[in-house]
């Protein structure tokens, strides 16, 4: 599928435009953006789908102030390219982790892991540590930055998607 097509959708620009932050908290947040922009909420599921499909979009759900929501780090292993992805799904098992990704470094797989305080955030690492058979560099957060990564999306639909 044509990822420019699928950007130059109304209802998709207006769904990434008014809901990168402020998505409704309701038992039925599809239904209410169907009514906002006139539409099903089927449809509305459906392109969200398709957003996830094409990988325009990689998770709908919240962000939270970690230090309102528990304790968090983030955690880095140095894993070898071919065990890459193996180790990436096994850390991937532990609800306690997100932002799992890869990067080009020693230490080539990052990722956060919260948890209710402290304690529970290292005792998760120590249960990676043992189901992944590879120490857990933990890097925690020494000061906070916000950095806001909304962006506007809109552009003429006469305009061609690049």
């Amino acid at each position: 599928m044509d990822i420019s097509s699928v950007i130059a959708s109304k209802l998709t620009q207006q769904l990434i435009n008014a809901y990168q932050r402020g998505f409704p908290l309701c038992s039925r947040p599809f239904l209410q953006l169907a009514n906002e922009f006139n539409t099903t909420e089927q449809t509305v599921i459906d392109c969200l789908n398709q957003l996830k499909q094409t990988g325009i979009l990689s998770r709908l759900g919240p962000v939270f102030d970690h230090k309102r929501a528990g304790s968090s780090t983030l955690a880095a292993i140095s894993v070898k390219e071919n065990k890459i992805d193996e180790i990436a799904n096994l850390v991937n098992e532990f609800e306690q982790v997100n932002h799992n990704y890869a990067r080009e470094h020693k230490y080539n797989l990052w990722f956060v892991v919260t948890g209710a305080n402290r304690i529970a955030v290292y005792q998760t690492i120590k249960e990676i540590e043992q189901a992944t058979q590879h120490e857990v560099l933990v890097l925690p957060m020494e000061k906070s930055y916000y950095i806001d990564l909304s962006f506007d999306v809109s552009f003429n639909q006469h305009q061609k998607a690049s």
